[in-house]
């Protein structure tokens, strides 16, 4: 290992639950961590699934008071942080509850930020922007993706610019984080697929990454090596306790991976397409991903080469180049049988959006301005960048 000027931090939930059951803590977490009226931020198809009603029995067996927000929107935007924010203050709260996947827990984030910092959510882009600590806060996942139960980042759409926000500040990292695989058996092989390659991408952009560690390294490893392992067969059967299970590992360790190395010109770029067309973020991700690895692979040939042994590649007699390029194949194999769509297109059908070609300038330059963008292995021109997109299409 070279040695490095650098000084790199390390930051992760004070408390991490895992595992069948883990919920039934969350009342006496919540407590503990000085929680006495929490808000419960979710979304409806949490409500809808009975998921909702499950943790707020939890809270009524404890005796306890809160108020349940569950207008969380997929991608969420600025005008719902700013909604919560309101229900917050008007029912007296001092605590959170997020209860969901990566949107759920981004709006709680932004809820808690406002809170306590006060302005509005736009105040805290970029990075370590607030003074004051979050309210106590504990993050309950229902998906295995985004691992923003234990992550500082929070992406927020500003809908005036039709740009994500890339928030990136440690006081956000919730107290606890809590992954219970028995409130992820109802996700449907759809979801399951778009987090599991969500997770995937975190990994692999934080293995490349240019402030990767060796604690970084360790856990996007074993991510990777799980994610290869359980996706496949917690997408093909949903009630399989011990792929759903592996699934929470891998997604958390990669949140690990991605929460302290960042990420790279794939989420840079995503964040676009779901600030513009407000297309699912683990798609966007999992198609974009092996176009980016493309262009990054002459950076890092030796981690692609330890990627496709960790996605079961036979790289064995084969030159360094063409080992570092099953990792490409592995990828895209991964993705076609859990059923990621093809293309950008196509992903705009299924959801009823028309990507469009002439959109793909302004989602360059805003690309290049996302603060992902600063840690890709390899620092790519508009050009290229725009390429990718294109190539994506």
């Amino acid at each position: 290992m070279a040695i490095r000027e650098e000084i790199y931090g390390y930051f992760i939930p004070n408390v991490t639950l895992i595992g069948i059951g883990a919920a039934k803590e969350i009342p006496a977490k919540i407590k503990t961590l000085g929680g006495r009226k929490p808000l419960v931020v979710t979304d409806k198809g949490i409500t809808g699934a009975g998921i909702t009603k499950q943790i707020t029995d939890l809270l009524d067996n404890a005796d306890m008071v809160y108020v349940v927000f569950d207008e969380t929107v997929p991608n969420p935007t600025d005008i719902n942080v700013h909604d919560g924010v309101d229900i917050y203050k008007k029912n007296n709260c001092d605590s959170l509850i997020t209860l969901g996947g990566g949107s759920s827990h981004d709006c709680g984030k932004g809820i808690g930020l406002v809170v306590t910092n006060g302005g509005k959510i736009h105040d805290y882009e970029g990075l370590d922007q607030s003074t004051n600590p979050m309210p106590p806060y504990i993050a309950v996942n229902t998906t295995a993706g985004t691992a923003s139960e234990m992550t500082r980042f929070c992406i927020i759409t500003d809908t005036s610019r039709k740009v994500k926000m890339a928030i990136v500040d440690w006081r956000i990292t919730p107290g606890v984080a809590l992954d219970d695989p028995l409130l992820m058996m109802g996700m449907p092989p759809a979801l399951t697929a778009a987090t599991g390659m969500d997770a995937l991408t975190h990994a692999i952009e934080a293995y490349v990454s240019t402030i990767a560690t060796p604690l970084t390294d360790s856990a996007a490893e074993k991510a990777i090596e799980l994610i290869a392992k359980h996706l496949r067969p917690a997408v093909a059967n949903g009630d399989d306790i011990v792929a759903r299970e592996g699934m929470c590992y891998a997604q958390y360790l990669a949140g690990m991976a991605f929460n302290n190395a960042s990420i790279g010109h794939v989420h840079a770029m995503a964040h676009q397409l779901g600030g513009f067309y407000d297309l699912p973020h683990g798609e966007c991700n999992a198609i974009l991903l092996p176009h980016v690895s493309t262009v990054n692979l002459i950076a890092k040939i030796d981690r692609f080469v330890k990627i496709a042994k960790l996605l079961g590649e036979n790289v064995t007699g084969l030159a360094p180049r063409d080992a570092a390029e099953l990792a490409l194949v592995a990828i895209r194999k991964l993705s076609a049988d859990v059923d990621i769509p093809s293309g950008l297109v196509e992903l705009g059908i299924r959801y009823g959006k028309d990507v469009k070609a002439e959109d793909i300038a302004i989602m360059t330059a805003n690309a290049q301005k996302d603060v992902c963008s600063l840690t890709n292995p390899r620092k790519l021109t508009d050009m290229e960048v725009k390429a990718i997109y294109t190539a994506a299409l």
